[in-house]
């Protein structure tokens, strides 16, 4: 389990998430059992995976 250390980054891998980088630039959050897109947002995500 990830743990927030109150610094601006995480301890930890978020389990279940990965994520990718978006030709227009954004980077797209999503849940790897399901494939669901969940989250967008203009910079990484902390802790999760990067998809290839």
């Amino acid at each position: 389990m990830a743990k927030n250390t109150g610094r601006g980054h995480r301890i930890g891998a978020v389990r279940g998430r990965s994520e990718f980088k978006h030709p227009n630039g954004t980077y797209v959050k999503r849940d790897t059992t399901t494939g669901r897109f969940m989250n967008v947002s203009d910079h990484p995500h902390k802790g999760v995976r990067d998809e290839k």
